[in-house]
């Protein structure tokens, strides 16, 4: 039986996730390529689509960077198919260099760019608000604020970037992504195959004699979807009173309930904007001069404000527009901030802030899980090298060695920055410096900084964390995975053999759950100099469970014999070890049973699972 996101079943409602209504809506577009890499808080877009894959009538990849991923779906425009790609937000810095050219060379078969931003950095290295991507590439920016809404503009906004040749950003944020709500399905046609590349090099490469006229025909494109977004359903007016709200995106959702929360919904008028850029100017105008004040609602950037305060001044009115002078301009909102900020402008009492004494959660700093092979890895780094190196981090799980006891994690920038900036500050200051970086993020954007680290003989060690997954973000495959949650991967890529045809020459691979030789092998390595990496390569225990099916037979348990020293849990710092009268324990439950810990305390013990 179908799954029920890939059937033709219009006027069926599911109950789904924003991510998940995402996916639909393509179907419903008759979506043919799909490209991505994997980050929260878009992960469950492709994570969708690669589990529906077996039976799902595209084509899915994958992609080892967001640049390629965004290349893949520009190609397979360009040949006539209807195209997603899906990212993070801070996935756009790294496909922005194909993203501006793409812009002018155009989507024929349709292209949508799925931009997941994250205000409130919950997963997130940075805030910025990719709406302003938009604007200096020149693409219409769609915002839905509900489940129905993801699915319905991704639906349209495919149809609207084919109808007009024109790439689309779909911005959403962690709340969308992340929301559920029930999402009536419509027809889900099954998608035709792809027109095939129309030759016509004045059109499609992009040298300086063609990018010009390129350049005004991306102008008159904007202006032509100008006019949709005068005509759009997704920008509405509703109500009426002197104060004014405009809202787009999320905030719209909680301008809706704060305003219900407060029953001022009849003293308002509002202008939703779910279709923002290029702006509905003569929509806008209309409300600009229908009230007095216009208080405008948006998380991050004061994008559709700055856009409103032009408007105003070009046509020479007077309304007031307030906007981040009385909003934050970081962070998420809440219901209460802005219902606050309505009542503000209303001339009405704010809420009052609860004051009732709840005793505080105890915290819980982020920890990598019970038998994470990274913890080996990073306590045998601390054993050889101490505070005597500078750790160089990258993006992923292994981050979570920021905090004592492990402190591997010194400095961090973007996804394979470990080896270029570890290299960069070894080169300036003389220090000893330790890069880590994961098998995922290696493939992502590591193999160039190993190829410049070569060439320009910078003198650094690369701890390559290789746990046979991209683990943080939900165990998809990499290039370098030899299993999937659906199947073998056929053409796994050898990472040692990879360093190797770079030019490395000292490398060393071993299992960071043997001690003994992961501490030989660091040992060599720290007295020589130059580029030279270790291979720390152990499946995560979670993708070992879940894809391998395998678990481990035994699980450790503390002897009678503790001494209540606690050296284990201080050097450690696993979850599934903890203080009972006086002494370390070990939760069974917890325990995956990678016997690091036998091998830093003689009082610790292996017995049989379950027994």
């Amino acid at each position: 039986m179908a799954n029920p996101l890939l059937g033709d079943t219009p006027g069926d409602t599911h109950l789904l996730l924003g991510n998940e209504a995402i996916v639909r809506g393509a179907v419903e577009a008759g979506i043919q390529v799909v490209s991505c890499y994997p980050g929260t808080p878009s992960s469950e877009v492709p994570d969708t689509f690669y589990r529906l894959s077996p039976e799902g009538k595209y084509y899915f990849e994958y992609s080892v960077n967001e640049k390629v991923a965004l290349e893949v779906a520009g190609g397979a425009t360009l040949g006539g198919a209807l195209s997603l790609c899906t990212m993070k937000h801070v996935g756009v810095n790294v496909a922005a260099d194909p993203l501006m050219t793409l812009c002018y060379v155009g989507a024929p078969g349709g292209l949508v760019l799925l931009s997941a931003d994250d205000p409130g950095c919950h997963s997130s290295q940075n805030e910025q608000d990719n709406r302003i991507y938009a604007r200096i590439a020149g693409m219409p920016v769609l915002e839905p604020a509900t489940a129905q809404e993801a699915k319905d503009m991704t639906r349209d906004g495919l149809r609207l970037s084919k109808k007009h040749g024109a790439p689309l950003l779909l911005r959403t944020t962690t709340r969308v992504n992340h929301l559920r709500g029930p999402v009536e399905f419509g027809p889900a046609p099954a998608p035709g195959k792809a027109e095939g590349f129309k030759r016509n090099p004045s059109l499609y490469v992009p040298i300086p004699a063609f990018s010009r006229p390129m350049h005004v025909r991306l102008m008159e494109r904007i202006e032509a979807l100008r006019e949709e977004a005068e005509n759009s359903p997704y920008n509405k007016v509703t109500g009426s009173g002197e104060l004014g709200i405009v809202c787009s995106g999320i905030s719209r959702a909680y301008v809706a309930d704060a305003l219900d929360n407060a029953g001022l919904a009849d003293k308002v008028a509002i202008l939703e904007l779910g279709f923002p850029y290029p702006l509905p100017e003569n929509k806008c105008l209309d409300f600009l001069k229908s009230v007095k004040t216009v208080l405008v609602v948006e998380e991050l950037e004061p994008v559709v404000e700055n856009d409103l305060r032009v408007l105003a001044q070009k046509n020479g009115l007077s309304v007031e527009i307030k906007g981040k002078d009385v909003l934050p301009r970081n962070g998420e909102f809440t219901v209460t901030l802005v219902e606050n900020a309505i009542r503000a402008e209303l001339g009405e009492a704010p809420v009052p802030t609860c004051e009732c004494s709840l005793p505080e959660l105890p915290g819980r700093p982020p920890n990598l899980c019970a038998g994470c092979p990274h913890r080996g890895t990073y306590y045998a780094a601390r054993k050889v090298f101490g505070d005597d190196a500078v750790y160089s981090s990258d993006i992923g799980c292994y981050t979570l060695g920021l905090l004592p006891p492990l402190q591997t994690a010194d400095f961090l920038l973007c996804m394979g920055s470990s080896i270029s900036a570890g290299g960069g500050l070894a080169k300036a200051s003389g220090q000893t410096v330790v890069a880590f970086i994961g098998d995922s993020t290696f493939f992502h954007s590591g193999l160039t900084g190993v190829a410049n680290a070569v060439f320009n003989t910078h003198d650094v060690l690369i701890v390559i964390l290789d746990n046979r997954t991209t683990a943080m973000t939900g165990h998809q495959p990499n290039p370098g995975v030899d299993r999937t949650v659906i199947g073998d991967n056929d053409h796994p890529l050898d990472i040692e053999s990879a360093v190797r045809g770079l030019g490395v020459t000292e490398i060393r691979t071993v299992n960071p759950f043997n001690q003994k030789k992961t501490l030989a092998a660091l040992e060599e390595l720290k007295e020589l100099s130059g580029v030279r990496v270790l291979i720390a390569k152990e499946p995560c225990p979670l993708y070992t469970r879940r894809v391998y099916k395998k678990v481990a037979p035994q699980v450790a348990y503390v002897a009678e014999s503790c001494t209540g020293r606690f050296e284990c849990l201080d050097k450690l710092a696993c979850p599934a070890m903890y203080k009972e009268d006086g002494k370390a324990a070990v939760n069974p439950i917890l325990c995956n049973g990678c016997m690091l810990c036998l091998q830093v305390c003689g009082h610790i013990k292996a017995k049989k699972r379950g027994s």
